[in-house]
């Protein structure tokens, strides 16, 4: 029970029990509960001894029998009956695998990802939203286009490209006098759906930059005219033609201007004058003949004139600067053509001073032909011309500008200073070499 050291505390009584065994026995399970199950409360145990406390396991709880199991392959030979549900089940979802493959494949394939639908459905009428509202540009281009043609001509210096609008329904096309050029050739005219047709020639006037042409089998629809005087700065406007030979050709702008003087005309030609219609609609090269239209798709000028930096024609291209003359102009200008083979030019009877220039302003007149327009208006020779129709002039091409946009016999108002004294005067316009 020590260490090894001899004993000397007082001596302890043995319990009674069995007599010690031999070496190597085994103490019965008495003897140890009672030498060890309370060794930790022995007052004379060593304390230097190490114990060992022993604690009875408790005993298992009474457990109910457990009832036999059925072996489960003994009524098949061996064989498992879960194996129809097992083939079954796994047929049933790869039938829906499949389905659901093919559902996705066709909505990815068609540029749609589950779930989600692209655009307003089948509800949406595609006719119904096609057909768009008379006063639509869209409508107008619709309405006009099939009017409008391309005029290609040959002459001295090579070919030309300009463009023309059917203005009868007999084929009579309308044109800028300078899209034909000096060549001899017949011009040829090509419509809207792309069939090209030789034209005859009616008739010209370079000064205006007017012509007609005629082609009896055109088979096309002819242009409804507006009013040009209407037209106010700020009316939308459409140009149509074929700019740098794209036939078919539509822009779109405002009206930017009224009345603005243009002179134009190659060097030893005639000098042409233009009251014209301001656009910055896109218009170049090849636009020169085609017409002006407003937003209810009537012409209100034919497109002839742009202003450009380019050092030459040639390379002239659109800065949003283009000139139309006024469709009243050409439109009767045109009829006299058609009519008579020329056409008259307005005048006021008058000769103008290109020299001197007043301070204030005005077109000052150097004669006035004896009874003439001016003259039968009492306007004198020295008088300065400083308003015609509430237009302010300021060099003498204005006054011819406004003049020749005028058809013979119209009357206009012109206010004029004499002496430094303003006045004004009514002016009953003629036919020069009437």
């Amino acid at each position: 029970m020590s260490d090894g050291a001899p004993w000397t505390g007082p001596s302890r009584a043995v319990p009674p029990g069995p007599p010690p065994t031999e070496p190597g026995a085994t103490i019965p399970a008495r003897s140890a509960d009672f030498w060890w199950s309370d060794g930790q409360h022995d007052p004379w145990r060593n304390p230097a001894t190490p114990t060992e406390i022993v604690v009875a396991a408790p005993s298992a709880p009474d457990l109910p029998e457990l009832e036999p199991v059925a072996d489960p392959t003994a009524a098949t030979g061996g064989r498992l009956r879960l194996v129809p549900v097992v083939l079954v089940t796994a047929l049933l979802v790869g039938l829906v695998a499949g389905a659901m493959g093919g559902t996705l494949g066709y909505r990815f394939g068609a540029g749609q990802a589950p779930g989600t639908v692209l655009g307003a459905g089948p509800e949406a009428d595609p006719a119904a939203v096609a057909q768009r509202p008379p006063e639509s540009l869209a409508a107008v281009v619709d309405q006009v286009a099939p009017s409008v043609v391309t005029v290609r001509s040959t002459g001295r210096g090579g070919g030309t490209v300009g463009s023309g609008f059917v203005v009868s329904s007999d084929g009579h096309v309308l044109t800028n006098d300078h899209v034909l050029g000096a060549g001899g050739v017949p011009p040829t005219v090509t419509r809207h759906d792309g069939e090209t047709v030789t034209a005859d020639v009616v008739g010209r006037d370079a000064e205006a930059d007017i012509a007609v042409l005629h082609v009896p089998q055109l088979a096309a629809p002819s242009v409804r005219f507006g009013d040009s005087e209407t037209v106010a700065v700020g009316d939308q406007v459409l140009a149509f033609g074929s700019p740098l030979a794209l036939a078919n050709t539509v822009t779109s702008g405002i009206v930017s201007a009224v009345d603005r003087t243009i002179v134009a005309g190659d060097p030893g030609d005639e000098t042409r004058y233009y009251a014209a219609i301001q656009t910055d609609a896109a218009v170049n090269q090849g636009n020169s003949g085609g017409p002006l239209v407003d937003a209810a798709g009537q012409v209100v000028g034919m497109n002839s004139v742009i202003k450009s930096v380019a050092s030459s024609a040639e390379e002239a291209a659109n800065i949003g600067l283009a000139f139309a003359i006024p469709i009243s102009h050409a439109q009767r200008v045109a009829q006299e053509l058609i009519d008579t083979g020329t056409a008259r030019r307005t005048v006021i009877g008058a000769e103008l001073d290109r020299v001197s220039r007043s301070a204030g302003g005005g077109v000052r007149l150097s004669a006035v032909v004896d009874d003439g327009p001016a003259a039968e208006a009492g306007l004198q020779a020295g008088d300065v011309l400083v308003r015609m129709q509430d237009r302010q002039l300021a060099e003498p091409a204005d006054l011819i500008a406004l003049v020749r946009k005028h058809p013979p016999g119209a009357v206009v108002t012109v206010e004029y200073l004499r002496g430094g004294a303003p006045a004004q005067a009514a002016v009953t316009l003629v036919a020069d070499g009437d």
